[in-house]
């Protein structure tokens, strides 16, 4: 069996396409949903360029959701709200 999964693979198996990145309030977003079992965990990359130097932060949630494309959506979402809530602390150290 395992042989003809490698071979064929499931529809589920698949990759899901990188999602594009999005400027907010001088901030890139890039959502990056992680595959989790059969769900998606929410996560994203957050960057922004900092006197030359761009800083980055990563964010992973506990809250999981059925389809890749709603993760990437709710990761967007948490990760601008992030923003509103923190801004550049952020990047503190």
């Amino acid at each position: 069996m395992s042989i003809l999964k490698r071979l064929f693979g499931r529809a589920g198996d698949k990759a899901p396409a990188e999602q594009p990145s999005e400027t907010y309030k001088g901030f890139t977003i890039t959502p990056q949903p992680a595959k989790d079992g059969g769900q998606f965990r929410i996560g994203a990359l957050i960057e922004k360029d900092v006197g030359g130097t761009t800083r980055s932060h990563h964010l992973i949630r506990a809250d999981r959701l059925e389809s890749f494309e709603a993760a990437a959506e709710a990761s967007l979402a948490k990760a601008r709200q992030m923003i509103d809530e923190q801004g550049e602390r952020l990047f503190s150290d």
